[in-house]
This record gives structure tokens, C-alpha cells and sequence, in this order.
């Protein structure tokens, strides 16, 4: 098991280390992170899975939407962790616990990561440390992960950090670039008392 460090979930900046990864809170006053933020989200890798309900086009949208995501964390409704180097603090991408209903304790996890950083399990790493998070600090019972239909990588990510596949639910997500159409979803989930799974050395898997 990799040595991880938590701060409690009172702490309004919640870090958490692990897998050679620093996962911290992203600062909507922070260029750099405005700008990262905008790169993640208009890349076309991303664009091509996931269509959010408002469009970041710009640097001021993209303020904006990491604004509301710090008022979702301050509610206790999400958690959102920019991922990065443990090492060097280069910032990899994002990963973020959303939707948290406290009285059933179920939250939905969604991540991304920047070109120069795929193929080397940063999503199977940060998903794994954010898991981990969210049933400790957070005291979650169920993560569920959704992702587009014939997103593979997104499967296979998923069930080597112990979510299995669930089902497909209809039409549950929109097209790529539409709000006037709908794909369906591949559900997976992870449940508190599921055994943590061993992750496969760094280098082995393509995320």
C-alpha cells in the first residue's frame, strides 16, 4: 500500500500524497491554474467524452468554472484536486469527487488528464488516492464513476482502481459538443467495504 498523507476534510485545502502524486486544491485566483484549467478542458481528448453543461470557452469561463467548483467544495457538495508531480509539482490534470449526497454518502468521481501527461497512470494514481479520500475523510460509502459508451480507457482505469461495471444507462450523458443529444454511459462503482485493489506497477498500463 502506498504511504499516504491526508489532511482532515475540516481543512479548507485538503492535500493528499501518494503514488508519486500531490493531489491539491485548485485556486481559481491563480493564473497558472486558470489557464491549466482551460487546457484541460479544451483539449479535444476531452472534448470527445465529456460536454459539460457550461461550455469553457475563455480564460473568464474558465474562472468562473473553477469558482463554482472552490463554492462546491466550501459547501461540501464535491471535492476537487488539481493532480501533480509529487516530485516536481508539475500539474498533471484533475480529479474530482462531485454530486456528494451526504445522507447516503454516494459521490461521482470525474478526472482528466493533459496530453504531455498520458501513459503514465496518472488517472489509475490520482483516482486511486481520491478513492481513498473519499471513503476516509469525506466518510462516502459508494463512488460511482460514469463515462461515455466505447471509452475503453475510462473502463479499464476504472476497474483496475476497483470499480466494477455496473450497467449501461441510456442516454445519460450528452454528445460530444451538444446539449441537444444523448449517449449512453458506462456506470461503474466502488463501494467503502470492497477490498482496495493492488495497483499494477507504474509503467504497465497506458493511463
Amino acid at each position: 500500500m502506498s504511504d499516504v498523507h491526508e489532511k482532515s476534510l475540516a481543512h479548507p485545502f485538503p492535500v493528499v500524497d501518494g503514488h508519486g502524486l500531490r493531489l491539491r486544491p485548485w485556486d481559481p485566483e491563480s493564473e497558472a491554474d486558470v489557464a491549466t484549467w482551460l487546457r484541460g478542458l479544451s483539449d479535444p481528448e476531452f472534448q470527445r467524452w465529456n460536454t459539460p453543461v457550461k461550455i469553457v470557452r475563455d480564460l473568464d469561463s474558465a474562472r468562473d468554472s473553477l469558482r463554482s467548483r472552490a463554492e462546491a467544495v466550501a459547501d461540501g457538495t464535491a471535492v476537487a484536486f488539481c493532480v501533480t508531480d509529487a516530485a516536481t509539482g508539475t500539474t498533471l490534470g484533475h480529479i474530482g469527487v462531485n454530486d456528494i449526497n451526504h445522507v447516503i454518502r454516494v459521490g461521482i468521481v470525474g478526472y482528466w488528464v493533459l496530453p504531455e501527461a498520458r501513459g503514465h497512470q496518472v488517472a489509475t494514481r490520482a483516482l486511486a488516492l481520491a478513492v481513498r479520500y473519499a471513503f476516509g475523510a469525506v466518510r462516502l460509502h459508494r463512488v460511482e464513476l460514469g463515462h461515455a459508451l466505447g471509452h475503453d480507457a475510462s473502463c479499464r482505469i476504472a476497474e483496475r482502481c476497483g470499480f466494477p461495471y455496473e450497467g449501461t444507462l441510456r442516454e445519460a450523458m450528452f454528445e460530444s459538443g451538444r446539449h441537444d443529444a444523448f449517449r449512453d454511459v458506462h456506470l461503474h462503482a466502488r463501494i467503502a467495504t470492497d477490498p482496495e485493489p493492488t495497483l499494477p506497477p507504474m509503467g504497465s498500463g497506458p493511463r
